[in-house]
């Protein structure tokens, strides 16, 4: 649970992009290599696709919920940015941080 906790944090951080290698150390570091079976290489791999390591990062969807920070975190489940209709916000936390 720690973990998932960092991950979040990490998604709505201040704006920062990460060097990949940057990256990597702070996720290891956290104990992410192996969380839930995913390894650093697909932590790594996966925050490079969704935001080029951007913590930044936002992405609207035509569903009318939009995406957020280096995980793109979803407005429409995990997190609550006032916009999106029916927004369930699950990990009661801001989207913006």
């Amino acid at each position: 649970m720690r973990s998932l906790v960092f991950l979040l944090l990490l998604a709505v951080a201040s704006a920062k992009v990460y060097d990949r290698c940057e990256l990597a150390r702070i996720l290891k570091a956290s104990g992410m290599d192996g969380y839930r079976g995913n390894t650093l290489p697909n932590w790594v791999c996966l925050t490079k696709w969704e935001s080029s390591y951007n913590t930044d990062a936002i992405n609207h969807n035509t569903d009318g919920s939009t995406d957020y920070g280096i995980f793109q975190i979803n407005s429409r489940y995990w997190c609550n940015d006032g916009k999106t209709p029916r927004a369930k916000n699950v990990c009661g936390i801001s989207c913006s941080g």
